[in-house]
């Protein structure tokens, strides 16, 4: 299920001037947001974080901001400026997420933990998300094209997840459950920043596309890229498996923007 809510852009009739915009998302969402301005060199702030904006052919300024998973709902204020001036004003209207509930049942050592196997799990979380802010040269727009591979949502975006009777945090990607050895392909070029093995995800990749997004696909079988290594829109880079913390064979898929936990799906 898509969370993405489109919104209008309020534009006033006086050329060269814009109404203050009310953009509605969802937590978890990718927003994109609008305004016009004869600058040619725009910023675009919500969250205390610059988000990438690009002018448009016909002049007008598109930008793109992720709502991170547990973002309060409320309205939150926008600014576009031109580095030395805000230039235009908006609001951000995030509402609660409808998200469920998913329980599963797993071996006792994927859930409970020595000390030596917690040391391990945390150093690989810290790698993995040291490449969240990894520099690469961003793509043109800030959109997948398709999903990795396919099969059934088995687990979506933002549910709440309890393993073996015990709350864990939210899912912050989507499961999609399909035979080991279904290809996995990224929906987007980029740079491979992360090859391995990891204890609760198993075998990962995480691919920076620009523009502060990575894509992170876990639980493979099989990894066919090395980190460093460019991969182009729709290349293989591994096979669907049932590594790490998995109960089936299936592709766990996450998407991180500017840091945030964002839904997949609500960038397709």
């Amino acid at each position: 299920m898509r969370y993405l809510i489109y919104s209008l852009l309020l534009i006033c009739g006086m050329a060269g001037t814009t109404q203050a915009a009310a953009w509605q998302a969802v937590q978890g969402d990718v927003v994109t947001v609008e305004t016009v301005s004869e600058s040619s060199n725009l910023r675009l702030w919500c969250f205390g974080k610059r988000w990438p904006a690009k002018q448009q052919a016909d002049g007008r300024w598109r930008g793109w901001i992720g709502v991170d998973l547990n973002t309060k709902p409320g309205e939150l204020p926008i600014e576009w400026s031109d580095g030395k001036q805000v230039i235009a004003r908006d609001t951000l209207n995030v509402s609660k997420g409808e998200f469920r509930i998913s329980h599963i049942q797993v071996k006792k050592k994927m859930a409970e933990f020595d000390a030596p196997t917690l040391a391990r799990i945390r150093k690989e979380v810290k790698a993995l998300k040291a490449t969240y802010v990894e520099p690469v040269a961003a793509t043109p727009d800030v959109k997948m094209f398709g999903k990795p591979t396919e099969g059934i949502e088995s687990t979506p975006f933002g549910a709440q997840r309890y393993v073996n009777g015990a709350a864990r945090s939210p899912h912050s990607g989507i499961d999609i459950a399909a035979a080991s050895g279904t290809a996995i392909r990224t929906p987007l070029a980029g740079k491979v920043l992360f090859a391995g093995e990891m204890y609760l995800n198993g075998n990962t990749v995480a691919i920076g596309h620009g523009n502060g997004l990575v894509s992170v696909f876990s639980h493979m079988r099989k990894i066919d890229v090395k980190e460093g290594a460019w991969v182009e829109t729709h290349q293989l880079v591994g096979e669907v498996g049932a590594t790490g913390r998995a109960t089936g064979p299936h592709l766990h898929w996450g998407v991180r923007f500017n840091m945030a936990r964002v839904n997949p799906e609500s960038l397709l």
